[in-house]
């Protein structure tokens, strides 16, 4: 029996109305009718089919009632007449309702059970895909002035997209999802004069290229690759110029389209062909320094962190971002300027852009044309500025400020002299002597600074050291001691006598600290090696003797060597600090030496720095 002859015995009328409410009593009257009363619903239609209960024997034999069954009586579920039984329905109701029900869940279960997905599933889907977006333009092209002739086919289109998540499940697929011509018509419809269209289509590809798919490096190649042949970056760059932030959807389109970008700059030969797409990084600064109030939103940090991506990816990258076209080093100092004098509420998008800003200068500042541009940009003094600040806030600021001028020094003696001629030493002493007892006050003059900004100030010391010139601002490098000093270098080399070398004995303690860390490792390695030699790791035990700070240890060292080397007081002063502990310069000299093995020679940097320790270690015999 079908849903139609059902319906049709039940005496539901082929249109749907209103029915008017019977009387319970009629209804129960009706139904205990005799075998010559009239008990049958007729329904008016060709067939003349009869509805209703089935009629009491031919022969006329009266057994009893011939209505619908009542239930078992219950004690306390009827009434006195009995009107109210069961479900106050008839059989046939009762097995009307019942297949509506099963009908009912029918589709959700079909859901559920879909085809195998395999390269047969993909021709299918890709076909009907590219049906309905030539449906739809077809449509929009005849009627463009009447978008009642063409919504249908409009949500039949965004069904379609929609469908496609399903391959990020199946990466297996991705070549073939490629080489059908799929990827390109998806990456078309972001320019889909609908913007929710192309809203769908930025958030399916952010699905696929997501990092979780489980996906191979030639999986992944696959689809990438046809994703930038598309102009998959023009088209991005075109939605973000027609998306109105100020509408939550258009919003998340952004941030979906930004997070695509992030996807792809997990290889490395993606992110710098991003980084060749100068409309892109324009569109990316702008968004970063987009105003924007009371607080930063998640897209204007989104956009800065994709920039930190970009420039951590790529010595490329940071090159085009610096140059004159650009100019973003002058762009995030602007940025950063703010945050001399307040802090960004701890755990909120503002912490992570500043963040992210500071992470973009760290590395523009590795290169040398970042450098130059840091410079010409009152960067050092900036940060000067605001390292010095005794403002109670911006305090979040600072270690970011002293990391980057540890960047920004190392291998730069135009970013050494800028620093003394700013009259930075001042302000890096003090922090450096933070948490020492003054003499005038017998007190500590401030609390004891991080372990990290120590490595970073010791860094600075060491550059400042090594290219702060001796004679002539034009000399850029100092491998060894010189005959004569400059006047940068001479007060620099004061700050480490003054108050009876009062720097000097500090940097003694601070190497002793580090020493006894790294010692302490290197016997439990040595206790490890000896038990179980087969499964010792040379790069763990490295990494755990860094973590111990052998790094420090070891820029201390050489700051000590140059000390040794250019400044006969301090070499009195260190070999008597030194004796304390029966201890000579061969302590140095043994920390320098496993510096100079660990160098690489295959890079200029490298090769000068194996110099450089070559010179100083000739200081410590």
């Amino acid at each position: 029996m079908n849903v139609d002859e059902l319906f049709q015995k039940a005496g539901v009328p082929s249109k749907r109305k209103l029915d008017p409410i019977r009387d319970p009593n009629e209804i129960y009257k009706s139904a205990k009718l005799s075998s010559n009363g009239s008990r049958h619903a007729q329904v008016e239609d060709e067939d003349d089919t009869e509805a209703g209960p089935a009629p009491p024997p031919e022969d006329g034999e009266d057994d009893g009632d011939y209505g619908p069954a009542a239930p078992p009586v219950e004690d306390d579920g009827d009434d006195e007449e009995g009107r109210f039984f069961g479900g106050g329905i008839t059989a046939q109701e009762k097995e009307i309702l019942d297949f509506m029900d099963s009908n009912t869940t029918a589709p959700a279960d079909d859901l559920l059970t879909t085809d195998k997905i395999d390269i047969s599933w993909l021709k299918k889907t890709a076909l009907n895909f590219e049906k309905r977006i030539t449906r739809n333009a077809e449509l929009r092209a005849r009627h463009e002035d009447d978008p009642s002739k063409f919504i249908d086919s409009e949500a039949d289109l965004d069904a379609s997209i929609k469908a496609l998540s399903i391959l990020s499940e199946h990466p297996e697929l991705y070549a073939d999802f490629a080489r059908l011509g799929c990827v390109s018509s998806l990456v078309s419809l972001l320019a889909h004069e609908n913007t929710d269209i192309a809203i769908d289509a930025v958030e399916i590809i952010n699905e696929l290229t997501d990092e979780d798919v489980a996906a191979s490096d030639e999986q992944f190649s696959a689809l990438t690759d046809s994703l930038l042949e598309a102009d998959l970056l023009g088209l991005l760059v075109s939605n973000f110029s027609r998306l109105d932030e100020q509408q939550e959807a258009d919003r998340t389109g952004v941030y979906h389209a930004l997070s695509i970008i992030e996807n792809l700059c997990s290889r490395r030969e993606t992110a710098d062909q991003i980084g060749k797409h100068t409309e892109l990084l324009e569109w990316l600064l702008s968004r970063a320094r987009k105003s924007e109030s009371p607080t930063v939103s998640q897209n204007k940090q989104y956009a800065a962190e994709i920039l930190a991506i970009l420039v951590q990816s790529s010595p490329a990258n940071r090159r085009r971002l610096a140059s004159d076209e650009l100019n973003a080093v002058d762009t995030l100092l602007t940025l950063i300027a703010p945050y001399r004098r307040r802090d960004p509420e701890r755990g909120s998008f503002e912490e992570e852009y500043m963040e992210n800003l500071f992470e973009c200068l760290t590395c523009l500042v590795d290169e040398q044309l970042g450098k130059t541009k840091f410079v010409e940009a009152e960067g050092v003094e900036l940060l000067l500025l605001i390292l010095s600040s005794s403002d109670i806030k911006g305090k979040l600021s600072k270690p970011a400020c002293l990391r980057l001028l540890d960047h920004a020094a190392s291998f730069s003696s135009e970013v050494c002299l800028k620093l003394v001629e700013a009259g930075g030493l001042k302000t890096l002493f003090t922090l450096f002597m933070s948490g020492e007892k003054s003499e005038k006050k017998k007190s500590k003059t401030s609390a004891t600074i991080s372990k990290q900004d120590t490595e970073h100030l010791l860094g600075i010391f060491a550059s400042m050291l090594r290219h702060l010139p001796a004679s002539s601002p034009d000399t850029t490098k100092a491998p060894g001691a010189d005959e004569t000093t400059g006047a940068e270098r001479i007060r620099l080399l004061a700050k480490f006598v003054e108050k009876d070398y009062a720097k000097t004995s500090k940097l003694i303690r601070l190497r002793r600290e580090y020493a006894a860390r790294v010692n302490q490792v290197d016997e439990a390695l040595k206790a490890e090696a000896a038990s179980n030699p087969e499964e010792f790791d040379e790069d763990d035990a490295f990494s755990r003797r860094l973590d111990a700070g052998l790094f420090c240890l070891q820029t201390i060292d050489v700051i000590l060597a140059w000390l040794i080397a250019e400044d006969d007081g301090c070499r009195a002063k260190i070999r008597e600090l030194l004796k304390d502990r029966d201890e000579g310069f061969e302590v140095l000299a043994r920390t320098l030496r496993e510096q100079r093995e660990g160098v690489d020679t295959e890079t200029e940097e490298g090769r000068d720095t194996g110099e450089m320790l070559k010179a100083l270690l000739e200081f410590l015999v």
